[in-house]
């Protein structure tokens, strides 16, 4: 990855911590629909041969030195795409519920909506597709309390298939939320005048591994995320004052 992006150039980063099951299927369905486009596993630390079979199925790996998380894993990839000159990034997750043929529809939205991120959104098109109870109550309730935050309905603000361009790419480099980091980060872009926009896309069962959102850690997770959201609200009123 030396070499300098074209101007326009997409990078896909798919963050994986212990995915070895899923992230070598990940990166050849992704090289099958964009076979031009290179695809950068973020390997958080993994215990287990993650990073090899990434290496093995084509993409480019950085290995972390330390366990980041999730956020700390995804701002890695933010600030090496930043550095290294691309115009797009499209998360895509190591454990297979993100279906890459959808990485051409938020692309073009990205190129061509004018706005900042674009979510790859199960409940877009109103029909929804079935989650997890605990899961369920989170997305309903983070809807309830974005909308007024946001000034606009978010349908999946949990939702990790998301594609920013160079503008958020500016942002997040420099500060990104490091737990649970997709609804803070709709924050971070609102307070910046940034917009996004949703497009329906289908997901699909985890194909290995186990996600990281149990049960017992739902209401940790919706206080942790709220807390988040009102301390960039507050950093945020608190800048604007001193200016």
């Amino acid at each position: 990855m030396k070499q300098r992006p074209k101007p326009g150039a997409l990078l896909v980063v798919v963050p994986a911590y212990n995915e070895q099951a899923a992230i070598g299927n990940v990166v050849r369905e992704i090289h099958e629909v964009m076979p031009s486009v290179p695809v950068l596993v973020i390997d958080d630390c993994s215990v287990d041969s993650t990073r090899t079979t990434a290496a093995n199925a084509g993409a480019y790996v950085l290995s972390l030195p330390h366990h980041l998380g999730l956020g700390g894993c995804v701002q890695a990839g933010y600030m090496l795409a930043f550095e290294l000159g691309y115009d797009y990034v499209i998360r895509v997750d190591g454990d297979g519920q993100h279906d890459p043929r959808y990485i051409p529809k938020l692309y073009e939205a990205l190129r061509t909506s004018g706005c900042e991120m674009v979510i790859g959104s199960r409940f877009a098109a109103g029909n929804g597709q079935p989650t997890s109870f605990a899961r369920g109550i989170g997305i309903r309730f983070f809807r309830t309390v974005l909308r007024p935050i946001l000034g606009k309905s978010v349908y999946d603000p949990t939702s990790g298939f998301v594609g920013v361009n160079r503008q958020a790419l500016a942002v997040f480099s420099k500060s990104f939320p490091l737990e649970y980091p997709e609804i803070e980060a709709l924050v971070v872009l609102q307070r910046r005048a940034f917009s996004f926009v949703e497009i329906p896309c289908e997901m699909r069962p985890r194909h290995g591994g186990r996600s990281t959102i149990t049960a017992w850690k739902s209401l940790y997770y919706i206080i942790h995320v709220l807390l988040g959201v009102f301390v960039n609200i507050l950093k945020f009123e608190h800048r604007k004052w001193r200016r």
